[in-house]
């Protein structure tokens, strides 16, 4: 299991490739349900995350609230 820890910039690129966007078109303040993320999508994410980074973060985490500022902290992202 890794423990390369997660930045904000990786949590920001992963979610883009999951939505097929651009990193820069996705906002670390917004609802990230509101540009198409599913559930389907947060658990390609958690999935992710805990194989390439080991965290332990739930789909219910994620789910709670969709937005990536809301999920560095959850992920223990550095800036």
């Amino acid at each position: 299991m890794s423990t390369v820890a997660l930045t904000l910039e990786q949590i920001r690129a992963d979610v883009a490739d999951v939505l097929g966007e651009d990193p820069a078109d996705v906002p670390d303040d917004e609802n990230l349900v509101d540009y198409g993320l599913d559930s389907v999508r947060i658990m390609t994410l958690v999935e992710r995350w805990r194989r390439d980074h080991g965290t332990e973060v739930t789909f219910v985490d994620l789910a709670e609230k969709p937005a990536i500022e809301e999920w560095a902290p959850l992920l223990g992202a550095s800036a």
